[in-house]
């Protein structure tokens, strides 16, 4: 029992200490600002600037932040002391954080400016040479290879590649009959004719009959 009231006794000397010593700093405040009010608006900008805005707010207008400290008591010594339930919430710190770049298809992508099929096939006219170069590698390799897996894989190669250099071929053929398609117009309008002009079942015979020539 004696425990107890002198944890209390402690309990309120402390909170008169601290009593004692607010009345002291507002004693003090008052006093301080009774002689600013005599002093001159240069005077006072002049120890404002010596002394530090932060510490002279502080002393004339009070506005450093006072912790508030709650006191937990017990009613006895053998029960545990009361805590707070509340849990401070942490401050996450504002980092910024560099932005993950976003990939970008040339396809599609407007910066990149417009597609042009002619100028596509005149930069990157090698890599049908690539191509056919790469294609006679894997046929040496098919010969002279025992394993069987690595047979079956350059099997389906050679047929990918096979069919890319024929689309290609298909492709260019196309672009030379639709040349001299434009060449013949050309001259038939230099001569005064009537240019005329292919369904496009006529130009598939056209075609057909030139791969069976072929």
């Amino acid at each position: 029992m004696s425990s107890e009231n002198e944890f209390e006794s402690d309990n309120v000397s402390s909170s008169s200490e601290e009593d004692e010593n607010l009345l002291k700093s507002d004693l003090d405040r008052i006093q301080v600002r009774e002689k600013l009010s005599t002093m001159s608006f240069e005077d006072i900008q002049k120890l404002k600037e010596k002394i530090g805005s932060k510490l002279y707010n502080e002393t004339v207008f009070d506005t450093k932040k006072r912790k508030s400290q709650t006191t937990f008591k017990r009613e006895n010594k053998n029960r545990p002391r009361e805590m707070s339930s509340k849990i401070r919430i942490k401050v996450k710190n504002s980092v910024n954080v560099a932005k993950k770049p976003t990939p970008r298809d040339p396809r599609f992508d407007s910066l990149c400016g417009e597609y042009d099929e002619k100028s596509f096939k005149t930069n990157y006219k090698f890599i049908n040479t690539l191509r056919k170069k790469e294609k006679k590698e894997l046929e040496d390799e098919l010969e002279n290879t025992t394993d069987f897996d690595r047979k079956k894989q350059i099997k389906y190669l050679l047929q990918r590649m096979d069919n890319q250099i024929r689309e290609h071929e298909k492709k260019e053929k196309l672009e030379q009959q639709k040349l001299e398609e434009k060449r013949e117009m050309r001259l038939q309008l230099q001569r005064g004719e009537k240019p005329v002009y292919k369904r496009k079942s006529e130009k598939k015979l056209v075609i057909s009959y030139k791969n069976m020539k072929n």
